[in-house]
């Protein structure tokens, strides 16, 4: 009898010392039966190769027979039936679907399939495309301009990931809306942040992964996992590349809330710091009032995390300019530029402005050749391998 095959008893041969012989019942007649039957008529032993009430996920098949599936170079999937492919999945709304292509990409995988769109009377419809059983479900979704809407499709995708049976669901804001309402200002007035933050989580995302947080503070809104990155490594490269760096530079920080994040790029670059006392009477309106720190005869390079309406950073570079900076440069992890902004910067003694892709700018462009738009897919899909794969993200907030 071939080794491994079913006997008398069960397996012969090298397997054969792994099962034992079943005492015999004196009640039950003795004679000639079913080979590996017992007396009901099931098999009395299985061996490995035969298993009960076995379910293979897609990935498990994948990894069986990942030697027979087609390679298309082109798609840019990396290897041929990655298991990554059916176990996690990258969805995006309608606010930034380029850093949601770029994030995919990255990963080696297409775009999960999903239908976001709205009814006539302006109402947000959702539908899934794709079995999401059981897989970690990312979507990436910035709550820029209209945020509201942008919101909505946010917690909507999410409820529909959930009554999917999604396995997990990372909400990825590469821009937070409502940040800059973290605590009362004023009497009777809200904590917009917080009313987000409990949004998401009751809608059921699990994760929350966001960009450079107006305040550090709102991750302690969230009762869910929240991972904070940094834009910094986006931004230093590209100062690098542009020479930015040492003695002959100064990084100036435009309000005293971002000294910080500015010492940190001071550190880096091995140069100096300054710091703009700022006044600010009512919203979106500030006035420069003092300038601490030497810029004379240097390359001054304003550093904020966002760029709303331009104000505060061309009222600095005027600032800075006057003190006698050679050359005034600007870059922000989040380029919002509502109202005016485009015709200040036109109108600036801005040399170069930097934003990262976390707010699409698509036409903005355009209207202002001073601007430069750098990637965040890298970070963002590195980000996403690390927390499917269960790694530490902590090297990335730097």
């Amino acid at each position: 009898m071939a080794p491994g095959s079913l006997g008398r008893w069960g397996l012969t041969g090298p397997r054969a010392h792994f099962y034992k012989p079943r005492v015999s019942d004196p009640r039950r007649p003795v004679g000639p039966r079913s080979i590996g039957a017992s007396a009901s008529g099931k098999p009395s032993v299985f061996g490995t190769d035969i298993r009960r009430f076995e379910s293979y996920r897609p990935s498990q098949l994948l990894r069986r027979f990942h030697h027979l599936a087609p390679v298309d170079p082109a798609a840019g999937l990396g290897l041929p039936w990655d298991p990554v492919h059916k176990t996690l999945t990258i969805f995006g709304g309608n606010s930034n679907p380029e850093l949601t292509k770029d994030v995919a990409s990255y990963l080696g995988v297409p775009v999960g399939n999903s239908r976001v769109e709205r009814f006539s009377d302006g109402e947000i419809f959702v539908e899934i495309g794709e079995n999401v059983r059981g897989v970690n479900c990312f979507i990436v979704q910035s709550t820029c301009s209209p945020p509201n809407r942008n919101l909505m499709e946010l917690l909507i995708m999410i409820d529909a990931l959930k009554r999917a049976s999604a396995g997990s669901i990372v909400a990825i804001m590469p821009y937070f809306g409502y940040a800059r309402q973290d605590r009362k200002v004023k009497p009777r007035t809200p904590i917009s942040a917080k009313l987000v933050a409990d949004l998401l989580t009751a809608a059921g995302a699990t994760r929350v992964l966001s960009v450079e947080l107006h305040a550090g503070q709102i991750q302690g809104f969230f009762n869910i996992p929240f991972d904070h990155l940094l834009a910094t490594p986006v931004l230093r490269d590209k100062l690098d590349r542009e020479g930015l760096r040492g003695d002959q530079t100064v990084v100036v920080s435009p309000d005293a809330g971002g000294v910080e994040r500015a010492r940190a790029y001071s550190k880096y670059l091995g140069c100096g710091l300054a710091i703009i006392d700022k006044r600010r009477d009512k919203p979106n309106v500030s006035q420069v009032h003092h300038l601490i720190g030497d810029v004379t005869n240097k390359r001054a390079i304003l550093v904020d995390d966002m760029i709303d309406t331009a104000g505060t950073l061309c009222n600095a570079a005027i600032a800075v300019k006057e003190h006698g900076a050679t050359a005034v440069y600007a870059l922000a992890t989040h380029g919002v530029f509502s109202g005016p902004a485009m015709d200040r910067i036109n109108k600036s003694v801005l040399e170069k402005v930097w934003v990262t892709d976390s707010i699409p700018q698509q036409g903005r462009l355009e209207r202002c050749d001073r601007l430069e738009v750098l990637g965040l897919g890298r970070l963002l899909g590195e980000a996403v391998k690390r927390i499917h794969h269960g790694d530490s993200i902590s090297s990335l907030f730097y």
